[in-house]
């Protein structure tokens, strides 16, 4: 059977690997499958791509064909879903987007009653239980309903303002936001001009094809000018579905999630509330983000690439900071996931706690150069059980001077992402031009 699932839910190009079908048939096996969890039924939620209408109308119908109320929030954070999941107690959360992703792409998130991404199990018997509710459907006096819900956007920024920094205030300082034509176009301007901020929005105009667009944290380049233009204490880009941020300082400079983990770390340990005295980062964190720590005495512990390996050994050791260098920073203290809103904010505080702008508190990490490469790629297991490529990675490592290489397919995309990392760029730029070269060579018509 093919297998939906990846390190964050499902996602695939619109009608193609992503079809109302499918939409339909993953939320009938969603509601057949936690129809026995308890809570008021699914809280739906999605970002701005065309798709999202197509494909929540279509795993409305499947779920409540299959009995399951469903609930619906409207553009919305992820990280909104989750809260609002958790506090108004529902089976589980829905997030149609695809993140990071170009608006061809979307996805299917479940998130669990309290509020974390859908364990591996229940996700496996979501899977299998495609095959059972084919031709499943419960009678005509049983099916589910479909609503509104009003007030989610605002219960989000109630707990974020009361919460999470209630005695923040952002008054005299000039920020620069760019929503990605994402969920976050309307909320995130709305948070920081509460909190006395003068706000310059970019990329706040979502038409359902232009979100990630040349814009947000996957492409900062113009947040970057932005700021310089504006004279901006700092500039903070949000992606598609707001759980992920990337700040600019007000030099233009970029501040990845491996910085502000380190920034906002240091500060945890200073006022005595980092817990576990680690960070949780996962394989692709820069090796300078280990030494910063390291000389503070702060551990750090590596997971495999995606926010729910990260999450999953932050319970594990109670540690309370983890994240991804994309910028998915998790504050468990806060959050139950990536949240771009939260980790702004509370990199504003250490900033404003210090008195120092954002371009001297990441002086203080020394990044090593990282050569990355996305190869193309139909056939990922092919990839995984070709012998010669994983001799020549192993080979690579074993020569590699101060310096690592990962190799792994993507979880969310069909391709095979290469990291090289070291001391010198021009060596760690020709080994993954070498390896590119190699992997595509070795799998010939697959990519």
């Amino acid at each position: 059977m093919k297998r939906y699932f990846g390190t964050d839910g499902i996602r695939g190009k619109v009608n193609e690997e992503l079809t109302a079908e499918l939409a339909f048939e993953v939320g009938k096996s969603a509601a057949y499958t936690l129809k026995d969890h308890g809570g008021k039924g699914f809280f739906l939620g999605k970002d701005t791509r065309i798709s999202c209408d197509m494909l929540g109308t279509a795993l409305t119908a499947g779920a409540t064909a299959m009995g399951m109320d469903i609930y619906d929030c409207g553009v919305i954070p992820t990280p909104a879903i989750a809260l609002i999941t958790k506090l108004l107690g529902a089976t589980a959360g829905i997030m149609i987007s695809a993140s990071h992703n170009p608006p061809e792409f979307n996805g299917i998130k479940f998130i669990s009653s309290d509020g974390y991404k859908l364990s591996d199990s229940l996700e496996e018997k979501i899977e299998k239980n495609l095959k059972v509710v084919e031709k499943k459907y419960v009678p005509a006096t049983s099916v589910g309903r479909f609503e509104m819900l009003p007030g989610t956007k605002e219960t989000y920024i109630r707990y974020v303002l009361k919460k999470v920094v209630p005695d923040l205030d952002l008054e005299g300082m000039k920020i620069v936001l760019d929503t990605a034509n994402g969920a976050a176009y309307t909320i995130a301007p709305e948070i920081f001009r509460l909190l006395g901020a003068q706000v310059v929005v970019i990329n706040d105009l979502p038409d359902g094809l232009n979100i990630n667009e040349r814009c947000g944290s996957t492409h900062p380049e113009g947040l970057s000018k932005t700021v310089i233009e504006e004279g901006a204490n700092c500039g903070i880009a949000f992606d598609g579905d707001a759980d992920r941020c990337i700040m600019v300082d007000e030099q233009g400079n970029i501040v990845d999630g491996d910085k502000l983990m380190v920034i906002n770390a240091l500060d945890m340990k200073e006022r005595k509330v980092l817990k576990a005295n680690a960070v949780v980062a996962t394989v692709l964190s820069n090796v300078g983000m280990e030494i910063a720590l390291k000389r503070e005495g702060i551990k750090l512990e590596r997971t495999k690439v995606g926010d729910r390996y990260v999450v999953e050994r932050m319970r594990q050791i109670g540690a309370n900071i983890g994240g991804e260098q994309a910028g998915h920073i998790i504050f468990t203290d806060y959050s139950t996931t990536g949240d771009g809103i939260i980790t702004a904010l509370l990199t504003l505080k250490v900033m404003i706690r210090k008195s120092k702008p954002l371009s001297e508190l990441a002086s203080c990490i020394e990044i090593y150069p990282q050569i990355m490469r996305n190869i193309p790629i139909k056939n990922k297991e092919k990839f995984v059980e070709d012998v010669e490529i994983r001799e020549r990675v192993r080979s690579i490592n074993d020569t590699l001077r101060e310096g690592r290489l990962i190799v792994r397919p993507s979880g969310t995309e069909p391709v095979v992402r290469i990291m090289v990392e070291g001391r010198d760029e021009k060596e760690i730029s020709a080994i993954a031009d070498d390896l590119s070269g190699f992997i595509m060579k070795r799998l010939g018509g697959n990519v």
